[in-house]
């Protein structure tokens, strides 16, 4: 068999690439270049997919002036004092590190230039650079980076230097594709869980089976006499006087580690543990606080059970709530009404189901700790496992992988604390894994929400009052100063909560992923009782925000926020009307960034199939387009499988589902058949990206499916509600 191809003599030729140097000039802590003009940037910060990896070193080249083509990335282990803020979290990344980034890239030039100008002796404001190259245009002397790397290296670092004024940009702002795109679709080794180190064991651990429940006896007499397994012992992952971080995150403090030779044979091992469990009764923890200001927290007792919870919120959501704002008289608004539309809207937990199970590698010895791992946030574990370790700081080596998933999970990294303790106690490298209903079992949730939305009408369907009062368990997920307030003259926001022992913590735009949904599907029932249409009602209403605010303490920029409106009603053709096609808007601000959606959902069989999201995003200056555009589509694809299926529910402490058989994700026949995503274009440094284009697609599909059924759809997931529709409406 002969292959052939007729376009194979048609491809440009390639561009050559450097070879790597047989030396480096190290220039900052970013920055080395070789003798040949190879230039390696370090990526500061940890790296599960938002594209950091490719998108961090582009702000450095930009301002360093060298061609893209030949630049290398590495992957910077933790090193504080060397870099600040490596954490990936909260759409900070690229906001955060903008301008250190540009003065990295910007310094080392500057340092380049020196080191040519004193090689020439000619004045340094005369060196100009190009791809790579200095120039001295009077002289015609010319020379590569790689020529005066060394010398550079030897001089101060410049503690201020002049960065590009942003029109003369030349990378940023171009696609670029991911710098281990090779690596990803060969299958190179890229995960923690790729890795091993010589006489390294497995391990798992075992923690109770219920939320609320404690070991009370363990009999390993049979899990011990197993083929390869070392030793089954217990342990606490936190010393008990030590003061909690806020991402130390634990329900269970007690574990049962299982070691051994190899995954199968410590798995097999501890499902023979033979262990009695007992209530653990109300319980205490110390916090820190902000300042050094520890508190003690106290955790609830009992057996929690879903059905209970909805009886909770009920109450809860039948009383005032503790007022977090007040505008005006809405109380004399709402009793003046010409129409009053009330509505009430509830989420479920929802778990994080990384694609990569939990993992870590840890090597500790006497005086020493190696931890390799896939986490968020290396500087706030540091301490906590400098604590239970006995050991200082300095002598903790964190070594980063590529995390295959992460949106708030992995900062919240108790398994390297467990994977050092365990390490510590049997005197050998281990790499401890969890299975996915150790996972999906251990907590970290997201809460489970309900909210109130009443809106007062006059008799010229003119919204005179807004009120909202919003709670979960064991959090409130309400943001008083966001839209409407500022737009509304009448304006009450009430917030409560219930405590829990379910732990909770960061799910991809915390809060904001439940609060922008029922908002927004809120704002469209009153719109359409007020006879307009969607886009100009919410668009009146930032008007007034705009020009005429009401209050002082609005956290968006009604402009901007109006903006992706109306930038997604015109790139989505909104006022064409496409028979059979049903259309849901929504749109949201969080994380300094803003994100409106048009989705458009088509019925098949009693089936919704969404054919198209289009999507509208101001997040100011986007630095890789491509990584940019593919963060809104899985923030999109994310958002709908969530609201469509997401359910996590509780029986006696218990979590119902313990994997992916009970729990449903959304799969690839049901993702929308195209996305488009556009960029309000603008000088803005850059906001946030990772999180503010998922908390409005739930009210998008909302919208549109109410649209598509005639129904409205309160309580999320979706799914369940929708089959009964159907249903009714087929006979």
């Amino acid at each position: 068999m002969i292959g052939f191809n007729w376009m194979a003599g048609c491809q440009p030729a390639t561009e050559a690439v450097l070879s790597m140097p047989e030396s480096w000039s190290k220039i900052n802590a970013y920055v080395k270049i070789g003798e040949n003009g190879l230039v390696s940037i370090m990526s500061p910060n940890p790296e599960f997919g938002q594209n950091v990896l490719t998108s961090m070193p582009m702000i450095v080249a930009e301002e360093l002036g060298v061609a893209w083509k030949n630049v290398i990335v590495e992957q910077a282990d933790f090193e504080p004092d060397r870099f600040t803020r490596q954490f990936s979290g909260g759409s900070q990344g690229i906001r955060r590190g903008w301008q250190g980034l540009r003065m990295a890239g910007a310094a080392a030039r500057h340092m380049l230039r020196q080191a040519a100008a004193e090689a020439w002796q000619v004045p340094v404001g005369e060196i100009t650079t190009d791809a790579g190259m200095l120039h001295h245009e009077a002289s015609g002397n010319k020379g590569g980076y790689g020529d005066f790397a060394s010398a550079a290296a030897a001089l101060p670092i410049p503690e201020e230097v002049e960065l590009k004024d942003v029109s003369d940009f030349e990378l940023i702002g171009t696609s670029r594709k991911n710098v281990r795109a090779k690596e990803i679709v060969t299958g190179k080794p890229l995960f923690t869980l790729d890795h091993e180190r010589e006489g390294m064991l497995y391990a798992m651990i075992t923690h109770p089976p219920a939320f609320g429940m404690k070991l009370k006896s363990l009999d390993d007499s049979e899990a011990r006499a197993m083929p390869g397994i070392h030793d089954i012992f217990t342990f606490r992952t936190y010393n008990d006087e030590f003061a909690r971080h806020f991402f130390d995150v634990n329900a269970f403090p007690e574990l049962i580690a299982v070691v051994g030779n190899s995954t199968w044979e410590v798995l097999k091992a501890k499902r023979a543990l033979k262990i009695e469990w007992q209530e653990a009764g109300e319980t205490e923890f110390i916090a820190g606080g902000f300042g050094g200001n520890a508190q003690k927290v106290t955790v609830p007792s009992g057996l929690e059970n879903s059905s209970d919870h909805a009886t909770q919120i009920a109450e809860m959501a039948a009383k005032p709530g503790r007022v977090a704002r007040k505008d005006g008289d809405p109380e004399s608004a709402f009793r003046n009404a010409a129409k009053v539309i009330e509505r009430s809207y509830s989420a479920p937990y929802l778990v994080h189901n990384c694609m990569e199970p939990i993992n870590c590698i840890a090597h500790v010895t006497a005086d020493k700790a190696e931890i390799e791992g896939p986490l968020q946030g290396p500087g706030v574990i540091i301490n906590t496992l400098a604590d239970r370790l006995g050991m200082p700081a300095e002598n903790i080596d964190i070594t980063l992988h590529r995390m295959g998933g992460g949106f708030g999970r992995r900062a919240y990294s108790h398994y390297l604390v467990e994977a050092a303790v365990i390490s510590q106690t049997v005197n050998a490298p281990i790499k401890l894994v969890y299975t996915r209903e150790d996972d999906l079992t251990y907590g970290v949730y997201r809460p489970t929400y309900q909210a109130t939305y009443r809106a007062a009408l006059d008799e010229n369907n003119n919204l005179i009052g807004f009120h909202v009062k919003a709670g979960g368990i064991p959090e409130s997920p309400l943001f008083a100063n966001r839209f409407p307030a500022g737009a509304v003259e009448n304006y009450l926001a009430e917030e409560w909560s219930i405590p829990s022992n379910i732990t909770i913590g960061a799910f991809r735009a915390p809060r904001s992923n439940f609060i922008a949904g029922v908002e927004q599907s809120f704002l469209d029932e009153v719109a359409e009782e007020a006879g307009k249409d969607p886009f100009v009602f919410r668009l009146e209403l930032l008007e007034r925000a705009q020009n005429n605010p009401v209050g002082e303490n609005n956290d968006y920029d009604a402009s901007r926020y109006a903006g992706v409106l109306e930038l997604v009603r015109d790139k989505s053709n909104w006022s064409e009307n496409q028979p059979g096609m049903n259309r849901g808007v929504s749109a949201y601000f969080c994380h300094n960034s803003y994100a409106a959606h048009v989705l458009d959902i088509e019925m098949k069989d009693g089936e919704p199939v969404v054919q198209n999201v289009t999507c509208a995003l101001d997040c100011g200056i986007v630095v890789n387009p491509d990584a940019a555009i593919n963060m809104a589509e899985g923030a999109i694809v994310d958002g709908i499988g969530n609201a469509m299926y997401g359910l996590l529910t509780f029986k006696d402490g218990v979590p119902e589902q313990q994997n992916f058989d009970t729990y449903r994700m959304i799969r690839n026949s049901e993702a929308p058949r195209a996305i488009e995503v556009h960029f309000v274009e603008n000088d803005i440094d850059p906001t946030g990206l990772g999180e503010p284009p998922f908390p409005p697609i739930f009210g998008a599909l909302a919208n549109a499916l109410y649209r598509a059924t005639g129904q409205r759809l309160y309580d999320q997931p979706f799914a369940p509600q929708l089959e009964a529709v159907v249903q009714e409406a087929t006979g």
